[in-house]
């Protein structure tokens, strides 16, 4: 006796989809005794009949088995057409002012700065107030840039006074 299951093929596990017509199936095969499931076995032991006779009894029944007591019966019950897929409307923002898309940066080149955990909470707390309080959605990237880009223009202009110049001496 093998171990291995058998298992049915695709075509038998999956329904097609198109609209062309494809027999539907009404039993199942016949398995011989050795190659019937485990769960089979083991049913057919419990109550009593052999596996050949609990392989048998399943059968599929076009429309399905309607007994009396069944009341989920309607909603298994299989639509003639599929229903179409619904169609997703854009979302809208619903708080503060109207996103606005900008064009993307590429950046080609990087650079690591390593800052404490303290900096860090700071940079992630201006990001939240930018975006609660005036409205401006930014990465902590892109803030790290302009900032920088603040400070060597004031280095630029104010050159021994700038902010950064009295900070890096200080």
């Amino acid at each position: 006796m093998t171990r291995r299951p058998v298992l049915p093929g695709a075509s038998e596990l999956f329904r097609r989809t198109d609209t062309t017509s494809v027999p539907e199936v009404t039993e199942l095969p016949s398995l011989p005794t050795p190659a019937s499931s485990p769960a089979l076995r083991s049913a057919a032991r419990r109550v009593g009949e052999s596996p050949a006779e609990a392989a048998a009894s399943l059968t599929l029944v076009p429309g399905g088995a309607q007994p009396a007591d069944d009341d989920l019966a309607a909603f298994r019950a299989v639509p003639a057409e599929p229903a179409p897929a619904p169609v997703l409307q854009p979302r809208v923002a619903t708080r503060g002012k109207p996103a606005r898309r900008t064009e993307r940066t590429k950046h080609d080149e990087k650079i690591t700065v390593y800052i404490s955990a303290e900096e860090l909470l700071a940079l992630e707390s201006a990001r939240l107030t930018l975006r609660a309080h005036h409205g401006v959605a930014a990465d902590r990237g892109r803030i790290v840039r302009e900032a920088v880009s603040v400070l060597l223009a004031d280095l630029a202009e104010r050159g021994e006074d700038a902010v950064l110049v009295r900070r890096l001496q200080g």
